[in-house]
């Protein structure tokens, strides 16, 4: 089944959007792909072309969407959003712009867009409920990440292998 990911920020404008097509799930939620070739498209701008494959969870718990890069030097990319939810054949976040990202080459780990975060704070009058959570989901995220705790260590990669026939990138 394909499912369409629609991010919008708080303000309700179009973020990114793209097809998913599902691979199936775990005890973590939800996994899909995003194939190489494939359009992805940011708010109005023009779509461009994806150029390596990708595996998505969406979990069942958090307020977050991970992405396993098969060939891009950011191994691992997690958007920091409100709780996806699923509805038909569209999954909604609204992205709240932090990332955490684990670097593929030396598995750093670190956060994106804290600057981007602090202006949409007020220019989108963000209540303090959010930032809290936003904050408290990033933390975890960062600690998860750099002890590789699942599904940041094997099973991510092993969803990600299963599309190059059994050997992860």
């Amino acid at each position: 089944m394909d499912l369409e990911l629609r991010y919008t920020k708080w303000d309700g404008r179009a973020h990114w959007r793209y097809t998913l097509h599902d691979l199936g799930t775990d005890r973590f939620g939800r996994w899909l792909v995003a194939w190489a070739g494939e359009p992805v498209q940011r708010g109005r701008e023009p779509a461009i072309v994806r150029d390596s494959d990708t595996v998505v969870l969406v979990p069942d718990d958090g307020n977050w969407i991970g992405h396993w890069n098969a060939l891009d030097p950011l191994e691992i990319y997690v958007d920091v959003t409100t709780r996806p939810v699923i509805d038909g054949g569209v999954i909604n976040a609204v992205d709240v712009d932090l990332d955490v990202v684990r670097w593929r080459a030396d598995q750093r780990v670190e956060v994106l867009d804290e600057d981007e975060f602090a202006e949409h704070q007020v220019a989108m009058s963000y209540p303090p409920a959010l930032i809290d959570a936003t904050r408290a989901t990033t933390e975890w995220l960062v600690e998860a990440m750099k002890a590789r705790a699942e599904p940041f260590g094997d099973v991510g990669d092993g969803w990600l292998a299963q599309l190059r026939g059994g050997a992860a990138q």
